[in-house]
C-alpha cells in the first residue's frame, strides 16, 4: 500500500458543496457532530481514505469481520446544501501524516467543487462548564464577519497554543489554496466525550448553512453525561483537581 490510498466508491453530482471535518479530538465535539449529520440524514459514502500514517490496526465488526483503519468521506444534503462530511476513528500519529494527510483530503474536496470548510473540534476549559461557547478561527476576515453574526466568538489568543491537527491544517493549508475555511471550537471541560459542546457547535452550522436537524438523540446523549458530571463535581470537592490547565491543548 502506498503511504496514501484513496478509494473512489462514489462520484455523486454535488452542487458548490462544503465540507465539514469531524474527527477524534478534545470531548469528542467535532466527531459528535458529524456522527450525528450521517445518523440523521440519508448520506453516501464516496470516498475512504487508507493511510500508514494511521494507526497500524483494524476494526472488528459486530459480525466478528476486521477491515483496515481508514478516514471516510459522505455526500449528504442538508436542505438545499450539498456537504462532504469527513469523518473516522483516528487521526495521523505523526507531524508528516497530519500534513499529507491533510492535502490529500484538500485535493478530495476540490475535485467535488469545496470552496468553503468547515473544521469543528472543542476547546478545553479544564473546568466543567454549563453555558456552552463557540470559539472561531477563520482564514479570512469576511469569514470572520460571517461567523460572528451568526454567534461564534474569536478572542484574543484563544485557544491557547493554536489549533493543531487536521482542523488547524485545514485553516492553514485550505487557506493557501484561496478556500475559504473556518475552525468551529464548541467550550468543553476536556475531561468527557460532550453532546452539549456538539450541539451548540451544530447549532452555530444551522445558522451559517441555513438548515435544519433534529436533537433529539444529541439530548439523550447529553443526559446520559450528565449522570457522570454530577459524580464527578462530588469527587471534585473530596479530590484534588484531575487534571492542570497546562495538561490540556486543542487538538482538532
Amino acid at each position: 500500500m502506498d503511504e496514501i490510498d484513496i478509494e473512489i466508491v462514489a462520484n455523486p453530482d454535488l452542487e458548490s458543496p462544503v465540507l465539514i471535518e469531524g474527527l477524534p479530538g478534545v470531548g469528542h465535539v467535532g466527531k459528535l457532530v458529524a456522527e450525528h449529520l450521517l445518523e440523521e440524514k440519508e448520506s453516501e459514502l464516496v470516498r475512504r481514505v487508507y493511510s500508514e500514517f494511521l494507526p497500524p490496526q483494524v476494526s472488528v465488526g459486530d459480525d466478528g469481520t476486521a477491515s483496515l483503519v481508514c478516514i471516510e468521506l459522505h455526500a449528504l444534503t442538508l436542505d438545499d446544501q450539498d456537504v462532504l462530511v469527513l469523518t473516522g476513528d483516528y487521526q495521523a500519529q505523526d507531524n508528516v501524516g497530519h500534513y499529507r494527510l491533510t492535502n490529500a483530503f484538500l485535493d478530495v474536496a476540490e475535485e467535488f467543487g469545496v470552496e468553503q470548510v468547515f473544521a469543528l473540534g472543542g476547546v478545553p476549559t479544564g473546568e466543567l462548564i454549563e453555558e456552552y461557547a463557540v470559539l472561531g478561527a477563520a482564514a479570512t476576515t469576511e469569514f470572520v464577519d460571517e461567523l460572528e453574526e451568526a454567534g461564534v466568538e474569536f478572542r484574543e489568543d484563544e485557544p491557547a497554543g493554536g489549533i493543531v491537527g487536521t482542523s488547524g491544517l485545514l485553516l492553514g493549508l485550505g487557506g493557501r489554496r484561496g478556500i475559504e475555511a473556518t475552525c468551529l471550537m464548541g467550550e468543553t471541560s476536556g475531561y468527557l466525550v460532550d453532546p452539549k459542546s456538539a450541539q451548540a457547535v451544530l447549532e452555530v452550522l444551522q445558522n451559517v448553512l441555513d438548515f435544519e436537524v433534529d436533537f433529539s438523540s444529541l439530548e439523550d446523549r447529553a443526559e446520559e453525561m450528565e449522570e457522570v458530571v454530577n459524580k464527578i463535581e462530588e469527587m471534585e470537592s473530596q479530590q484534588a483537581p484531575m487534571a492542570s490547565d497546562d495538561d490540556l491543548r486543542y487538538i482538532g
